[in-house]
């Protein structure tokens, strides 16, 4: 009786640490995927971050392109505007402002 206790004590404490082995293992793996699936998750963030800041400077660099053209169009503008000849006063789109000739 003494052996038989004995051996199935022993038989349980086995089994009890084969089952804590076994729940060590899984939780070590589990740990690992979850080390991995974070590693991934922040390469992830960096790339979209790279890609958000690239995509700003892009956009800084096309405002500031639009802007210079924009200058350079005006200052053109301004050196036409200078040598075109000025409106008459009143005129109306006739000689001397009267409406003659019409039908």
């Amino acid at each position: 009786e003494r052996r038989e206790k004995k051996q199935k004590l022993s038989k349980e404490m086995a089994e009890k640490a084969t089952r804590e082995l076994e729940k060590m293992q899984l939780q070590e793996k589990a740990e690992i995927k979850y080390n991995e699936w974070l590693k991934k998750k922040r390469a992830e963030e960096t790339e979209k971050k790279k890609k958000e800041r690239e995509k700003e400077k892009a956009w800084e660099a096309e405002l500031q392109e639009k802007k210079t053209r924009s200058e350079k169009i005006f200052k053109e503008w301004l050196q036409n505007a200078r040598n075109k000849p000025r409106p008459v006063l009143n005129g109306c789109g006739f000689p001397h402002a009267k409406s003659t000739g019409l039908y």
